[in-house]
């Protein structure tokens, strides 16, 4: 028998409601959104466009909870703003007349350069569970496990006729 693909229990009356659960995809993108926009007070233009967007990809891809691409492509801007964030904070960090809201909207931006790599693993986890495979190939850093395509040297086919081995000269 197979489950409904609609939850049929909250609709009931009388049946008790559950309480909704914040997921994975969902904390990351708020955490994100609250110290980006934080950042975004000292570190406006670049900085901002470069995180908004990142965090656009990232509600499309908890929106989408099936799609590869969606879930890939967040993955991915989150790695490309790791840098551009450290690129940002360094060139555009105020050296002289820190007032108190500058130094919290700098720890902010700070804060969230740190947790991206936090939530680049959770978020690759998640690419994982949706089917996404490691893009990768270390072949240069040893033999490949997987040789079934491949015929070896060592090996070479014996003919099925014993009779017919040495009379005919193999050509190369």
């Amino acid at each position: 028998m197979e489950l409904p693909a609609v939850n049929l229990k909250s609709r009931f009356p009388g049946s008790p409601k559950e309480p909704p659960t914040l997921e994975a995809g969902e904390a990351i993108l708020l955490v994100h959104w609250l110290l980006t926009t934080w950042g975004c007070i000292v570190f406006s233009g670049p900085y901002a466009w470069a995180n908004f967007t990142i965090l656009a990809l990232g509600v499309w891809a908890v929106a989408q909870r099936d799609s590869v691409d969606a879930i890939s492509m967040f993955l991915g801007g989150l790695v490309v703003t790791v840098f551009l964030d450290v690129i940002h904070i360094s060139i555009f960090y105020p050296r002289a007349g820190l007032s108190d809201t500058v130094r919290f909207s700098a720890g902010m931006a700070i804060l969230s350069l740190l947790l991206k790599p936090f939530s680049c693993c959770l978020v690759y986890h998640m690419y994982r569970e949706r089917g996404g495979e490691l893009l990768l190939h270390t072949g240069f850093l040893g033999p490949s496990q997987d040789r079934s395509a491949y015929q070896t040297i060592a090996s070479p086919e014996v003919p099925a006729d014993p009779e017919s081995r040495g009379s005919i000269p193999q050509g190369y």
